[in-house]
């Protein structure tokens, strides 16, 4: 492609060094769309004939048919997916073919076929979200008044149920979506007419191209629009605060599933087994999302590094954005797929959540503010409470049938009231809290949304 210049042919070594087609390739479709709409344009003002377009269109939509059924052949001496096609439609239809790429360049076309990627893979990772969301919520469902205890520092802190518990990843997911949601908009801009860094002396429409392609307007700084990959960043960094929410949620089901906790059961089909101990039924799902969400992080990282230093316009470095997004969006579909698979066929081991829930400690912060509701200061409520923890531990009486009175006067008969799980959780009636009117009322919310 640019044997004018150049008296001696690439290096191989260059020639591998530099290839891009091993993994560019997956863009095909989005090349030849924005091709289509670029051949259009040129017709639109005379570069081409009608003819010459009409053979343009019907060659592409021909390779893309061979690359979808795996007959096409590639060419690492052609870099990249954009001039392997293009060489490959000069060849089936002759002069037309080379006249395509007339007031083009690579850099604005690969800008172009990116953001057309990572639109199609942002549509399809929000449907898989909503998926993910569906299946909690079909567990919040089934266990919305299932109590069982809410932790901090992985010690019991208060009562909740599993509904509540599942209800706050559905939240954390409904949040990576709005993320989404917002990159997409600065994602949905044709740099398409942007050319090498300052545009072209042949001035086609680019309104009409960016509408034909879906976008929703055009770039408006052409330097900007070949160098820009904010929109990868922000894609990138949304995928692994994404995958840290799936690696809370698969650390909390590894927990769930030991013997020590003994909450949650996982299928057959969601598990794998020991090669040496028999009886072992291991959580590897949640295991490899805890794992992978490393490589979402490192990808953010790779593509951050790589563009941080860079002069405007285009650099060779910006060839290192695609393989850490490709893999982002592969290993975000995978996860979110299995995750909702496991989610759907889990186990709540009800009786289980219900004796750890029997704790009388759970509600020691029920009964300062007990005490609260009695005139004593929050501050003294929790030290009485705290006295009243102690002598339950030092003496070996559960809290709930310690006599209170005897630690301090401030404690009546009436103060063991509180040892009631069902009254606890109904008067945590407050926006947010685990009552299990409310989080029935979440979860009609949700299937609504």
């Amino acid at each position: 492609m640019w044997k004018g210049r150049f008296s001696q042919a690439t290096a191989d070594l260059v020639q591998q060094y530099g290839e891009s087609i091993s993994y560019d390739w997956r863009l095909f479709p989005h090349d030849i769309a924005g091709s289509i709409a670029h051949a259009r344009a040129q017709m639109k003002s005379g570069l081409l004939t009608e003819d010459e377009f009409s053979k343009i269109e019907s060659g592409l939509k021909e390779i893309e048919e061979e690359i979808a059924a795996g007959k096409f052949e590639f060419s690492i001496e052609l870099e990249d997916i954009h001039m392997n096609i293009e060489s490959a439609l000069t060849q089936k239809i002759g002069a037309a073919g080379a006249k395509l790429h007339t007031a083009r360049s690579r850099n604005d076309q690969v800008a172009t076929d990116t953001r057309l990627y990572c639109r199609s893979a942002i549509d399809s990772i929000l449907e898989l979200i909503s998926h993910l969301q569906d299946a909690l919520l079909g567990r919040a469902d089934a266990h919305a008044g299932t109590v069982f205890p809410g932790y901090t520092h992985l010690q019991r802190g208060q009562p909740v149920t599993v509904g509540h518990h599942f209800l706050a990843y559905v939240e954390m997911l409904s949040r990576d979506k709005e993320r989404l949601i917002d990159a997409r908009k600065r994602v949905n801009i044709s740099p398409l007419g942007s050319g090498a860094l300052a545009g072209s002396t042949i001035n086609l429409d680019r309104e009409a191209i960016a509408k034909e392609l879906g976008f929703d307007g055009v770039t408006t700084n052409s330097m900007d629009a070949i160098s820009d990959r904010d929109y990868i960043a922000e894609i990138l960094f949304t995928l692994a605060l994404c995958g840290g929410h799936l690696s809370r949620l698969s650390e909390d089901l590894i927990l769930w599933c030991s013997s020590e906790f003994g909450f949650a059961t996982l299928s057959d089909a969601h598990t794998t087994g020991s090669s040496l101990m028999p009886q072992k039924k291991n959580p590897d799902v949640c295991e490899l999302t805890r794992g992978k969400t490393g490589r979402l992080y490192g990808n953010l990282i790779s593509l951050l590094t790589a563009i941080k230093g860079l002069p405007l316009t285009y650099n060779r470095d910006l060839q290192e954005d695609k393989e850490p997004l490709f893999d982002s969006i592969d290993t975000m579909t995978l996860a979110l797929r299995v995750n909702t698979e496991m989610i759907a066929a889990m186990k709540i081991n009800v009786e289980a959540c219900e004796t750890a829930a029997s704790d009388p400690l759970l509600l020691a912060t029920d009964l300062a503010d007990w005490l609260v509701k009695e005139g004593i200061p929050f501050r003294s409520a929790h030290e009485l409470v705290g006295k009243a923890v102690a002598a339950s531990v030092m003496q070996k009486i559960p809290l709930d049938k310690l006599d209170l009175t005897q630690v301090d006067s401030a404690f009546t008969a009436d103060a063991s009231s509180v040892f009631s799980l069902t009254k606890a959780l109904a008067a945590r009636t407050n926006p947010g809290a685990p009552s299990v009117e409310n989080v029935k009322a979440q979860i009609a919310r949700w299937r609504k949304t």
